[in-house]
């Protein structure tokens, strides 16, 4: 059976949402056939659980390198957030191809409603 991990949506950024089409539905998801699939408004990404090779909670971070659709500063992560409190780092042993920006993704962070669920679902 797939299992739905949904955003903690912070609402002072509706209007942001709805521009990029964000909403309820969107989350991550782990599939019965064993696929990662993340969907943040009309952008998504999907790997092989398989290639997640670890996570890890963080939080809280600034507002402005947490919410959106967004590339880290740092390397070439990727961030799928909707709130700046708590999210989870999910790195991979081989990177996702791109989704914005020039590069492809080695990392994603998502502010879904329950990371530890997410983390501990993915086993990493």
């Amino acid at each position: 059976m797939s299992e739905f991990f949904p955003y903690q949506l912070d609402r002072r950024w509706t209007p942001m949402f709805a521009a990029m089409r964000v909403s309820h539905d969107d989350g991550v998801t782990l599939t019965d056939d064993g696929q990662f699939r993340a969907t943040f408004g009309f952008l998504h990404l999907e790997t092989p659980i398989d290639n997640v090779d670890h996570t890890e909670v963080t939080g809280p971070h600034r507002w402005y390198t947490a919410v959106g659709a967004r590339l880290s500063f740092a390397d070439d992560g990727l961030t799928f957030g909707t709130n700046h409190h708590l999210g989870l780092c999910i790195e991979f042993v081989e990177k996702i191809p791109k989704v914005i920006g020039p590069r492809s993704h080695s990392a994603l962070w998502v502010s879904v409603a329950d990371p530890d669920g997410l983390a501990t679902a993915l086993g990493r």
